[in-house]
């Protein structure tokens, strides 16, 4: 990483600095974004800035850059030439006014900051073998549709994973499957696949918009409903989505096998239309 953005100029690393009485720091008061890049070409990148727009816009917090400056801002940092796939992560905080109280005054300036970094490749285990997760219960606030730096309780949640010999925890609440630690979770039941719907339990992940635009797209019948966590435990196929890890197989859930213990049909098809898709962004076709 040869340069990172901060509010409004490009500089090595190690230049960087922030305000210790930034409210990023001090109260976790802002949001950020994960775009992915291939090729030098963003996936997605409008419904990202959308959903930062719905972030911001719930904090009650006013996009400090035109979109056009953050198409150039983000294109940047990708390089020229481009390194072949990276993310691009961007934060907004509320700033840093001059003293720490809860209630912080309108006119603070905020604090804008963007760097990229490379998405490692999916190692080949993967589609041979899958991923283990576990399962808890969803301990986190209840607007989980704002894509908030707060993060201590999914940051809890994958030491949990880690500490058990997984990737990643499924959480759940009140008996219903919400989302991942840091992903979206499909099920598969029979030929129906199902995710559970968007609202205030769970973040509109982009790279689960996709999934779901591809299986409409190839006639694989979906639907977003809620999953009870007993579905999940007897799925045929259990699936994660995230931006920077695309969609991943869980073949072991609670130290259970998942179906057949081994990635399932259905994802293999996904994946399939995934990775061409993604193909696609490279060439510049999407």
């Amino acid at each position: 990483m040869k340069e990172l953005y901060l509010n409004g100029a490009f500089m090595p690393p190690d230049e960087a600095r922030i305000s210790v009485m930034d409210r990023g720091f001090l109260f976790g008061d802002g949001v950020y974004e994960v775009i992915p890049s291939y090729g030098g070409r963003f996936l997605g990148l409008e419904p990202h800035l959308d959903r930062l727009d719905a972030s911001l816009a719930a904090l009650r917090l006013a996009n400090p850059l035109a979109r056009e400056t953050w198409r150039s801002v983000l294109q940047r940092l990708i390089g020229t030439p481009p390194a072949p796939d990276q993310y691009v992560y961007l934060q907004i905080t509320r700033g840093a006014p001059p003293e720490r109280d809860h209630l912080c005054p309108e006119s603070t300036e905020p604090t804008v900051m963007a760097l990229a970094r490379p998405i490692k490749p999916r190692a080949p285990t993967v589609a041979e073998r899958g991923v283990t997760c576990i399962t808890r219960p969803d301990i986190r606030w209840l607007r989980g549709e704002i894509k908030s730096i707060s993060l201590v309780a999914s940051v809890m949640m994958r030491r949990e994973a880690a500490d058990a010999g997984a990737l990643e925890t499924i959480m759940h609440r009140d008996g219903q499957v919400t989302e991942g630690a840091v992903s979206n979770v499909f099920v598969v039941t029979g030929d129906e696949l199902a995710t559970p719907p968007k609202g205030h339990l769970l973040l509109p992940g982009i790279t689960r918009e996709l999934a779901l635009l591809l299986a409409r797209d190839h006639g694989i019948r979906f639907l977003e409903h809620p999953i009870p966590l007993e579905t999940l435990r007897g799925a045929d196929e259990v699936w994660l989505s995230s931006s920077t890890r695309e969609i991943l197989p869980v073949t072991r859930l609670d130290d259970r096998p998942v179906g057949t213990g081994l990635p399932g049909p259905l994802w293999r098809r996904i994946d399939a239309l995934y990775q061409d898709y993604k193909a696609r962004v490279r060439e510049g076709h999407v």
